[in-house]
């Protein structure tokens, strides 16, 4: 199981298009140690609009921890079938050990910040 987060020094990104990387964590088979931990670097420009959504899913990652996201977003990353749990903050490691013991949930919540560049 890999996960990924949009990071900004160590912590998750209020803005997933436009954060500095993205944290990728692969946890074991029961889902209860991170295993391995990487960053990918973060496309220029909307996150919708880039490619980021594809180099993820080809990296093996089905979930997406983050921030802030507009639709456009959220539904390119599921297309790619990539879930998405918006309306975490804090440290990457902390989120991805609260999200391990299954609890956090998607706030629902999107940003309409960029609704208009990232309609999908």
């Amino acid at each position: 199981m890999k996960i990924a987060l949009p990071t900004r020094n160590n912590s998750i990104d209020d803005h997933f298009g436009h954060c500095e990387y993205f944290t990728v964590m692969t946890f074991n088979e029961d889902g209860t140690k991170i295993i391995k931990k990487e960053t990918i670097e973060s496309p220029e420009g909307c996150g919708c609009k880039s490619n980021i959504a594809q180099i993820l899913a080809e990296m093996g990652v089905s979930v997406m921890l983050a921030g802030n996201m507009g639709q456009g977003a959220v539904n390119v990353l599921k297309q790619w079938g990539i879930e998405v749990l918006r309306g975490c903050a804090g440290d990457v490691d902390e989120v991805s050990k609260l999200w391990a013991n299954g609890r956090l949930v998607d706030s629902g919540e999107a940003c309409h910040q960029h609704d208009h560049e990232c309609k999908h």
